[in-house]
């Protein structure tokens, strides 16, 4: 497959909190792997500085306070300023969302320019989960009452697992902790209706960082439509899915480096698949921190696969010199599944930058899909393998 640099359509700006992170501008990569024209910042203590990567670990600092009282109030008063401004801006944001979001057909969402156009511009958390809902659709599949008999079915086989895995993974939320919280209701719901997914603490990861931001009826058709529209044959009884993705993403990471490719991929003989799994299936929840995760979900929700092949090549550039350095498989995986959140870039808006920033064309990797998810699914049927796809094998309650 050819790869070629493509410049997103979303337009950049700078000086955003996490909360409103707008998606990055981007140069074309130089040979050094850095953009040329945009500014990919990592902390000096990032691995990619110690290999050729084109980035500088030097940097001045200047710090210290004037002594002259008039200037130290002449600052505050700018910084005044600038946050009363940065106030006005997220309350613009917030209010073209509200506007978009009561405009726009949601089956239109993402095919409608101004929705790609305010992705670029920000998402504020406040309406996040409105946003979330819209670009999936989610209130076409959700019919009144489901939910709450969904949810008082019959306890499913992985009920035990789930439990274990929210007290493990939300310790910190007691919320959603309790055996008769949102979490294990939501997932609990959802395995019903949907019984032929297997129960993995993806599930859980995804669910639970869902619930942090949306209403729990809400949270739980915003996942099933996140669920159905790519993520559910990550779940199925069979790998295909992924192997297909994974290939994919091994092709990607072959075009832009091919000094980690062949260390990761020929000398230590790593299946993209086993880096791959930990990332897809949890939509890097747990990878990530949770603001990071909140802007990828962002794009990822807009555009689909090409987003967790280009956040997976960041984080690996991210480790860059960790897994040259690596003497396991063991340890690479451990890197990419959990990177140190100082070798991220500081802030989700640098992190996207980054992800935006490798050669990877984002159409060639859906078509490349298709093809490939038809030549997977001709050898399964000649197998005799059944494949699970997106939107069947729901079981709703009778009286729907």
């Amino acid at each position: 497959m050819d790869f070629e640099l493509v410049r997103p359509n979303f337009p950049s700006s700078a000086g955003r909190s996490s909360e409103d992170s707008t998606s990055p501008g981007l140069g074309r990569r130089s040979e050094s792997g850095a953009g040329e024209g945009s500014q990919i910042h990592l902390r000096a203590e990032s691995p990619a500085f110690s290999v050729s990567s084109g980035i500088s670990g030097t940097s001045r600092i200047t710090t210290g306070v004037s002594s002259d009282s008039a200037a130290f109030r002449s600052k505050a008063s700018s910084k005044a300023s600038t946050s009363e401004a940065s106030m006005d801006a997220h309350r613009q944001r917030e209010l073209k969302w509200m506007s978009l979001i009561s405009t726009v057909p949601a089956e239109q969402a993402r095919k409608n320019k101004k929705v790609r156009k305010l992705l670029g511009e920000g998402v504020p958390a406040s309406v996040r989960y409105l946003v979330w809902s819209l670009i999936t659709n989610a209130k076409s599949k959700g019919v009144a009452g489901v939910y709450t008999q969904l949810s008082k079915r019959v306890r499913v086989a992985a009920f035990a697992d789930m439990e274990r895995d929210v007290k493990r993974c939300f310790g910190e939320h007691p919320l959603l902790q309790s055996t008769e919280g949102p979490l294990l209701n939501l997932l609990q719901a959802y395995l019903t209706m949907v019984p032929d997914v297997q129960y993995s603490t993806g599930l859980t990861l995804i669910a639970g960082h869902t619930l942090l931001l949306a209403p729990e009826e809400d949270a739980f058709w915003i996942f099933v439509s996140m669920m159905s529209s790519a993520l559910r044959p990550y779940f199925s009884s069979n790998s295909t899915q992924m192997e297909v993705d994974a290939a994919l993403f091994s092709r990607a990471l072959e075009a832009n480096d091919v000094q980690v490719s062949k260390k990761v991929l020929v000398d230590m003989g790593i299946n993209p698949a086993h880096m791959c799994f930990p990332w897809f299936t949890t939509l890097f929840v747990g990878s990530l921190p949770g603001e990071y995760v909140n802007r990828v979900w962002d794009l990822f929700l807009f555009e689909g696969v090409p987003i967790l092949i280009r956040v997976g090549l960041a984080i690996l550039y991210c480790c860059r010199r960790a897994i040259l350095e690596a003497t396991s498989e063991d340890a690479v995986l451990y890197y990419l599944k959990r990177p140190q959140p100082t070798w991220l870039p500081p802030t989700p808006d640098a992190f996207m930058t980054l992800a935006f920033s490798f050669k990877v064309k984002d159409d060639d990797v859906r078509k490349q899909r298709i093809k490939m998810e038809k030549q997977v699914k001709k050898q399964a049927q000649s197998q005799g393998i059944r494949l699970v796809a997106n939107g069947s094998g729901i079981s709703l309650p009778r009286d729907v």
